[in-house]
């Protein structure tokens, strides 16, 4: 009655009072962070100012690290705002305390926060009596590969627009090019465009740039030369050309990056009894790394070749190792594992009845392709 009194009067919930549970994590300590100020919480008794705020400049987050050892805090519990919360994880991470990445929609559902200094003493207390699950990162060797991974990723979306827009000044022109080419940037495709853009208008010169494997006819390439050239849609496609080759560039950067990592990651490793087993397929695909992935990623797999796996080649199983690592201890089991892919259905049963199935987005690798970009 007591607590229906005070929800009516103030018209908000009374804050759960945690005090009953058992302090598991004693040595417990709880981040809000933010764009411009992390607010940190330590245990009451371990400091006359248990709550504190720090600026987010590199000096202040040394500050907040050497409070936290002060104060003989062990482990932290902070939410994933933005990415406001990696440079602080990482300085923690080095310091060796344990850093708890929280879903924030996974504290939202306990009730109790209501400001920036509440919510670093509720992360506290939440995480004191264990009711905090953190989130899933790999281990810190892996970090690095990931961001590749992920950086390569987003240029490979960014030449696959261009290729987009390429098309869109192609068609303006009415140049049918890449309807008769399945791919507008392989051999044919390329040098046509070049021809185009070092003003060659003629559609059989244009034509006689077909590659000998190209299976469109040179007749029907003829056919889809055969345009209206304006100097407005020309324009358009030698600035998305230029566009097109300048990520190109940055992705084989990014290779280079990758391969050095990976080759470092390897020899880290003990070699492997068993030998590397032959490739599965022999084409390789024209946008995967040009350096050779299964090799080392056999090695730092202890001896298992994950492209041998049906549906995952070379570049999907070095995606996978920079999203999850080697460590497949931090799922209990395979059905966790296909649940944290989001490759399990989330449906909702009632007495045995399924009342509204949902299924998730699965994992896609992106790829370089002319179709529609994610």
């Amino acid at each position: 009655m007591k607590h229906n009194r005070e929800r009516k009067r103030t018209g908000k919930p009374a804050r759960v009072s945690l005090s009953l549970f058992e302090r598991i994590q004693p040595d417990a300590a709880g981040i809000d962070c933010g764009q411009n100020s992390h607010f940190v919480a330590v245990p009451p008794e371990r400091d006359s100012q248990p709550v504190r705020e720090f600026r987010t400049f590199t000096s202040d987050l040394h500050r907040l690290a050497d409070w936290l050892v002060q104060c003989e805090v062990k482990t932290v519990a902070m939410e994933s705002t933005g990415v406001y919360w990696i440079p602080l994880y990482e300085l923690l991470e080095q310091r060796g305390l344990e850093v708890l990445l929280v879903n924030a929609r996974d504290v939202h559902n306990v009730r109790g926060r209501k400001s920036d200094v509440q919510d670093c003493e509720w992360l506290r207390e939440l995480h004191s009596v264990g009711l905090l699950r953190p989130s899933f990162r790999p281990a810190a060797a892996i970090v690095p590969l990931r961001s590749f991974m992920r950086q390569r990723g987003t240029l490979v979306e960014e030449a696959a627009t261009r290729i987009q827009r390429m098309q869109k000044a192609l068609t303006e022109m009415n140049l049918k090019l890449h309807t008769v080419l399945s791919d507008l940037t392989g051999q044919t495709g390329l040098k046509i465009v070049r021809g185009i853009l070092d003003g060659e208008r003629d559609p059989e010169r244009l034509a006689a740039q077909r590659d000998y494997r190209c299976h469109a006819s040179h007749g029907e390439i003829v056919a889809a030369l055969t345009g209206n050239y304006r100097a407005e849609h020309l324009f358009a496609l030698r600035q998305n050309f230029a566009a097109y080759e300048f990520p190109l560039k940055q992705i084989a950067e990014c290779d280079g990056e990758i391969e050095a990592l990976l080759t470092t990651l390897a020899a880290q490793q003990l070699p492997p009894s068993a030998p590397l087993p032959p490739p599965r397929r022999k084409q390789v695909s024209k946008h995967q790394p040009q350096f050779d992935i299964r090799g080392p990623l056999h090695r730092l797999t202890g001896g298992i070749d994950l492209s041998q796996i049906d549906s995952i080649g070379p570049q999907a199983a070095l995606h996978l190792i920079g999203e999850i690592g080697t460590d497949m201890t931090r799922w209990p089991s395979e059905k966790h594992f296909t649940s944290w892919l989001a490759l399990a259905p989330n449906n909702k049963i009632s007495g045995g009845r399924l009342l509204a199935p949902e299924p998730r987005r699965p994992l896609i690798v992106p790829r370089l392709s002319c179709g529609a970009v994610r």
